[in-house]
């Protein structure tokens, strides 16, 4: 499981140029979901990402986690997180979780998320989506279940 975790100022999805998600401060999460991946694995990086302290505290040192400065969560699914480019210049996605899996686990993220953050945002799973952010610093932090 992947979260690539980017600290914005705001951010939102479009799904047929309808807004279906938005935040002000926090963290736009794409989220790429693998076949082995399980549910024990997405609390982990749940946990991880809830408590990260990446934003700035009153002497600009990053020392703030997420709930600390009252920010949103946009969790958006991307299983090209999960492209392998080895061979060739098309990329193969055979390493992305099946659909019915990875939207299991996407859901229950989502739900994860919902239990220690009061804003959580979604995409669409599946949609052709437009994502908009304004990547604040810019920071971004990936995390990796293979490395936590």
């Amino acid at each position: 499981m992947r979260f690539v975790i980017q600290r914005v100022s705001e951010a939102s999805v479009e799904v047929e140029g309808e807004v279906v998600g938005s935040i002000g401060r926090g963290f736009l999460v794409l989220i790429g979901i693998s076949g082995s991946d399980t549910k024990e694995e997405a609390d982990r990086l749940v946990r991880k990402m809830v408590g990260l302290r990446i934003f700035e505290d009153a002497e600009g040192k990053t020392n703030l986690s997420l709930g600390a400065v009252d920010g949103g969560l946009l969790l958006i699914s991307q299983f090209t997180l999960y492209a392998n480019c080895r061979k060739g210049n098309r990329p193969s996605f055979i390493e992305a979780g099946p659909p019915e899996m990875a939207e299991e686990l996407y859901e229950y993220i989502i739900k994860k998320c919902s239990e220690s953050v009061p804003q959580v945002e979604r995409g669409r799973f599946g949609a052709e989506m437009k994502v908009s952010l304004v990547n604040d610093g810019p920071f971004t932090v990936i995390l990796d279940s293979e490395e936590i």
